[in-house]
């Protein structure tokens, strides 16, 4: 007999503004526990010092939360010149300083070496594996953590603002896999100083921006209630950039099932359009009910639809 899942099923994305001092999975738990949820996971992880958006997926939205890591984010941070840390952050042990200070033309003509496609060597702090383990546990324990460069996609950076001599506050737009740490310590390293972060907002991860997000206070306030579930959002909030096409009852029954269902209807049209312009890969769509309802994501081969992953809502 198959062992009853704890709590209830709750499917969607609560979008977070996360307070400073509490790690991700701190945040995750906190709202999982307020919601009964039986599942829940992130879409990203924000360091504990940082603030901002952070996408929390429940239920049936876990199966999206892929997509949402692939979309670009936006970042507004400062960066504070003349000292160097070990964790390349303000929570960290100073092991370096200078007197540089960078001007912002100086700063300005810097950034064009940063945009674009760039290899960047993610922070000692990191949550990235060695042989199996967290590269921060490792550090933490006072080994020497040696990280392969690895490629980032820059979208745009620029300067925002200029608080004082020591400190620049800059805006960035990049892929997945960016670490914000890394580019604030290689700038410094670049202008002939050191540079460390001293204050992290993200402000967007795809379609998900502040503007949607609640504070963490302000969901506890409103507890347990309809209150606080009207702040979710659909498990496909996450697949805007993925094309939906509408498929009949009988093919979502196959598709529900695990089986492919073949092209026709209205979604024809769409459909070889897609495969017109796909290259290698097959494209995947968003599949959705006559109710409007998702069914699945799928790829679209040889003249069917073949499940990847299907929605049980």
């Amino acid at each position: 007999m198959a062992r009853q899942k704890k709590g209830e099923k709750v499917d969607g994305w609560l979008i977070l503004d996360k307070p400073p001092g509490l790690t991700s999975t701190d945040c995750v738990t906190r709202t999982k526990r307020l919601f009964n949820a039986q599942k829940a996971g992130h879409a990203g992880t924000l360091d504990p010092m940082a603030t901002g958006v952070l996408a929390i997926a429940f239920g049936e939205a876990t199966k999206t939360v892929p997509y949402a890591m692939d979309s670009a984010k936006t970042y507004r941070f400062t960066a504070r010149w003349g000292a160097a840390t070990d964790t390349d952050d303000a929570e960290g042990k100073v092991i370096g300083t200078s007197d540089v200070r960078p001007s912002v033309a100086a700063i300005r003509a810097a950034l064009p070496a940063f945009t674009g496609l760039i290899m960047q060597t993610p922070p000692a702090y990191s949550a990235v594996k060695v042989a199996g383990e967290r590269a921060y546990d490792l550090a933490r324990e006072g080994e020497t953590v040696e990280l392969k460069p690895r490629e980032a996609e820059i979208l745009r950076l620029e300067i925002v603002g200029t608080p004082s001599a020591d400190e620049t506050e800059l805006e960035m737009d990049c892929g997945k896999g960016t670490y914000v740490r890394a580019i604030v310590r290689d700038l410094g390293k670049a202008l002939g100083t050191l540079g460390h972060v001293s204050a992290l907002r993200r402000t967007r991860v795809g379609t998900f921006t502040l503007a949607s997000a609640i504070s963490l206070e302000a969901l506890m306030e409103l507890g347990y209630s309809d209150a606080a579930k009207r702040h979710l959002h659909p498990v496909e909030t996450a697949l805007d950039d993925i094309p939906a096409l509408a498929i009949g009852e009988a093919d979502a029954a196959k598709i529900r099932s695990g089986q492919a269902a073949p092209v026709r209807g209205p979604a024809f049209a769409t459909a070889e359009a897609l495969l017109k312009d796909a290259g290698d890969e097959p494209p995947v769509v968003l599949l959705k009910a006559q109710s409007g309802r998702p069914v699945a994501l799928a790829e679209l081969r040889l003249g069917a639809f073949h499940p990847l992953r299907v929605f049980n809502l």
